[in-house]
């Protein structure tokens, strides 16, 4: 197998681990098989959906930041700190020249293993919604 590769499995493999931790607190937290089966099948759903979400919205994050959409709070950032330290006006650059280093500095990354992984927990945590929906949604106690 080609180093690349394995570098991408291992990514997957940690990604889904992360995904994985925060469906089990979730479960944990919830009490999971202590109630109704409807009531289980609810867990499985939010837990699902909970990773799910998160690592979607990280990478979400992941990919605007990479954009290029935060550098102007990193600016604004480095300024306000700079104006505490002595003699820290002395490296002041304009916004164009922190913006053009920033860019510049920018590490694309072409792999999406976070989103694939949070879509897929998304994926899995609808089902589950679905399956709750039609099969326990006012159904008589």
């Amino acid at each position: 197998m080609k180093q690349e590769n394995k570098s991408l499995l291992t990514k997957y493999i940690v990604c889904f681990c992360v995904a994985s931790l925060i469906t089990v607190a979730v479960f944990w937290s919830k009490g999971f098989f202590t109630d109704s089966i409807a009531v289980n099948i609810q867990i499985l759903s939010d837990g699902f959906f909970v990773s799910g979400i998160l690592l979607t919205l990280f990478a979400g994050m992941m990919f605007i930041s990479s954009e290029g959409a935060l550098i102007g709070i990193g600016f604004v950032l480095r300024n306000v700190i700079q104006a505490f330290i002595p003699m820290g006006r002395k490296k002041h650059e304009l916004y164009a020249q922190y913006r053009e280093r920033k860019l510049s500095e920018i590490k694309k990354s072409t792999d999406n293993c976070i989103l694939f992984t949070g879509l897929f927990f998304l994926l899995i945590g609808t089902i589950f919604t679905i399956i709750w929906y039609t099969n326990f949604y006012n159904a008589p106690n």
